[in-house]
């Protein structure tokens, strides 16, 4: 099984709306969105299937049993993350603040601290007799994402068989998300956009990939919003040995027929042959990687 994860650097530049062209165009049977932080995959690609939803437990939080505490404040006076609150005359732990270290525990004289389970979040299943498709979904507030991403990508790798392509959606930026989506995955897709933005983070986003030694190609979204912006672009790919596997025109109706839940490959157009052909490239890219 490979794994092809799409990501983009910048928020914003249509990678979502990309990965879920590809997920139609290659008829992809297992695909995950590793965006916990801000799934919508699921609003751009059709439902089906039985869904299962399981609670997902990251680090402990602790609390205070109010019957044991002597009130020696401690734990208010040692508390790095300002979690302590005193409540009517009595201490407690914020679970919200709450980093899950533990050294209040250690400290209190009383053992009047211990750790309880805290639900960070959820996982979500879609799945029939052909496809899969797995998602998650963080609470405010909570960390661990790194964490529960992995769970993403678990039902995958475990599902598909080694002659598929899985498609994973990842998040924007380089932090914890992004470096767990990244963790095993086969190559990896940027989707990015001729703004300066969007080129400053992918320049940080491919230091990141190339850590990792996994081949890359890129894609430019709405490229012909500023075309000097997209030729720099270009130049960058050039200079980088990256291929630019396609240039996609902007085309207002994406954001109508996304908000309508429908797909604008049916719809004869600049963008929709330009997507087939990126569909295409990226096919043969895979194959030369592979080989």
């Amino acid at each position: 099984m490979r794994q092809l994860l799409v990501l983009s650097g910048k928020g914003g530049t249509g990678k979502t709306t990309i990965t879920s062209a590809l997920i139609e165009l290659l008829h992809v049977k297992a695909y995950g969105d590793c965006d916990v932080d801000a799934p919508n995959l699921h609003l751009a690609v059709p439902e089906y299937g039985t869904k299962t939803k399981k609670p997902f437990f990251g680090m402990d939080i602790y609390k205070i049993d109010t019957t044991r505490c002597q009130d020696c404040g401690l734990c208010l006076l040692h508390c790095h993350f300002k979690a302590i609150d005193i409540v009517d005359g009595k201490y407690h732990i914020n679970p919200l603040k709450c980093e899950g270290c533990g050294f209040c525990e250690a400290l209190c004289p009383q053992k009047a601290i211990s750790p309880i389970k805290n639900e960070s979040g959820y996982t979500e299943l879609a799945i029939d007799e052909t496809r899969l498709f797995s998602m998650a979904r963080l609470h405010s507030g909570q960390g661990n994402s790194g964490l529960l991403v992995s769970e993403v990508k678990k039902p995958i790798e475990l599902w598909t068989s080694s002659d598929d392509l899985a498609l994973l959606d990842g998040s924007p930026g380089i932090g914890c998300p992004v470096i767990a989506s990244i963790r095993g995955v086969d190559y990896v897709l940027i989707v990015t956009e001729p703004n300066v933005s969007a080129m400053h983070d992918m320049r940080r986003l491919l230091k990141t990939i190339k850590h990792f030694a996994i081949p890359c190609a890129v894609v430019i979204n709405k490229s012909d919003i500023s075309l000097p912006m997209r030729d720099e672009i270009i130049r960058f790919c050039e200079s980088e040995h990256l291929d630019v596997l396609g240039r996609i025109p902007y085309d207002p109706r994406v954001v109508s027929n996304q908000n309508a839940r429908q797909t604008m490959l049916n719809i004869p157009s600049p963008y929709t042959s330009a997507i087939i052909a990126m569909s295409r490239n990226l096919v043969a890219w895979l194959e030369t990687i592979t080989n």
